[in-house]
């Protein structure tokens, strides 16, 4: 299910930005690309996880030195659950299964100087049974 509620007065543009921050998100998770992945996060930008919280430099040491999914030819399932905006903000919702995780990640978004920026991201994996 995609819900996607956007009460801002330039919708289209705004919903595209933040959609195409989203799938760069996929895209660097996927191949590992932590020059891409750093273009769309605030420097200031924390990680946070359940017992956990790294900063966005310490997350992309991380990925760089992981193996990455497009090395492991694992499928690419990252999915938009939904995205809410208002305003200057956004919230978004993904599905992001990743390694033996099952990642459910919220990422929230500012509009700064006219661009989209992710701000910070909350992340836990949800167990299957």
């Amino acid at each position: 299910m995609k819900h996607i509620q956007i009460a801002t007065s330039d919708t289209t543009s705004d919903f595209n930005a933040i959609e195409a921050i989203l799938h760069s998100y996929f895209d660097g998770l996927y191949h590992g690309d932590v020059t891409k992945l750093k273009s769309i996060f605030h420097s200031d930008a924390w990680l946070k996880a359940p017992g956990l919280r790294r900063s966005l430099s310490q997350w992309l040491k991380d990925v760089a030195e992981r193996t990455t999914p497009a090395e492991l030819n694992a499928p690419i399932d990252f999915k938009i659950i939904s995205i809410d905006v208002v305003q200057d903000q956004a919230m978004a919702k993904i599905h992001c299964p990743l390694f033996d995780f099952n990642y459910i990640d919220f990422l929230g978004l500012l509009k700064e100087e006219e661009k989209w920026i992710i701000v910070n991201k909350m992340y836990s994996d949800i167990k299957t049974k």
